[in-house]
């Protein structure tokens, strides 16, 4: 009896489409209008409304040959039947974000302290928050390789400080002051800040051919603002040997001023340069790969963090 009465209440409910083609002569009020916004033929919009007036036992419009106006009960039901079909939109729109959710696996690369920088952890936090079901891993890559490692597809994005090789595209997240990092009983060491000029005479830390020249160009300030080109002293690989050899006074280095406090070291002093341009802090991914789905997601939330209103 309750199963009969229940199948009975569900074929008296209009449909969805029905309310929708409701929704439109009432807002027409002129079936001619109301087909052509709805691409039917005036004949199905009239069968339609007639059937959804029978199942809900109440006249919806009144006709004429000149007019359509809608009765005391269509516009009671106008309202509500706004209200289901904008649920119903609701309804789909949420299951389609569902569906779009992505899923696969992110390589992420960081350089040095970048891990630890709140832009990317923030970027990494949006890229969770849009996409959880994207598995993302963090790998802390070297000095000479990490340009390798994303040119090789080893890391599918980096963190890094450019200048970049050609192919590779950026999205800047923050711009850094650079300082020198100079061995401890350098004279210049205990200064509050120093000029560029100040240490023309002093070797700089080195990287292997592998890496690319113009990036280490910059990161050494090679040539200096006046044209004289740098002396070089020993090779690195990495910045924990760049550490080592700056702390036993082999050569200087210049790193991002945040060096100070992830990378505190006895024998090294960090020393602000007036006249040393900034670094950017970026996102970086290859220039033929920037449209995969996955990259397409963190370059989205690499925006949303930067578009977003600081503290």
């Amino acid at each position: 009896m309750g199963d009969h009465g229940a199948r009975d209440s569900a074929a008296a409910e209009p449909s969805v489409h029905q309310l929708r083609l409701f929704l439109v002569l009432s807002e027409e009020l002129h079936f001619g209008r109301a087909a052509g916004r709805l691409f039917i033929s005036q004949s199905a919009l009239s069968q339609q409304l007639k059937d959804m007036e029978k199942r809900l036992r109440v006249r919806l419009f009144e006709r004429t040959s000149r007019t359509v106006e809608l009765t005391t009960a269509g516009r009671a039901l106008q309202a509500e039947a706004r209200t289901v079909v904008e649920g119903i939109d609701q309804l789909r729109r949420t299951a389609d974000a569902q569906l779009r959710q992505l899923t696969g696996r992110l390589t992420v690369g960081t350089v040095g302290a970048e891990a630890a920088m709140p832009y990317t952890r923030a970027v990494l936090q949006e890229l969770n928050h849009q996409h959880p079901h994207i598995t993302v891993q963090v790998l802390s890559l070297n000095l000479v390789d990490h340009f390798a490692d994303l040119m090789q597809q080893k890391v599918d994005v980096v963190f890094l400080r450019p200048p970049v090789p050609d192919g590779i595209e950026l999205h800047q997240l923050a711009i850094e002051p650079r300082v020198a990092c100079l061995p401890a009983d350098d004279p210049l060491a205990n200064e509050p800040q120093i000029m560029l000029e100040q240490l023309a005479d002093r070797p700089v830390v080195d990287v292997p051919p592998q890496v690319p020249r113009t990036w280490w160009d910059f990161w050494a300030v090679d040539p200096r603002p006046d044209g004289s080109r740098v002396r070089y002293g020993p090779v690195v690989t990495d910045l924990e040997a760049l550490l080592h050899i700056v702390a036993q006074g082999k050569a200087m280095s210049f790193l991002p001023a945040a060096a100070r406090d992830f990378f505190p070291r006895p024998g090294i002093r960090y020393v602000d340069v007036v006249d040393l341009s900034p670094s950017t802090c970026s996102l970086a991914w290859l220039s033929k790969r920037r449209n995969e789905p996955t990259i397409t997601a963190i370059r989205q939330a690499a925006r949303t963090h930067t578009r977003r209103p600081g503290p």
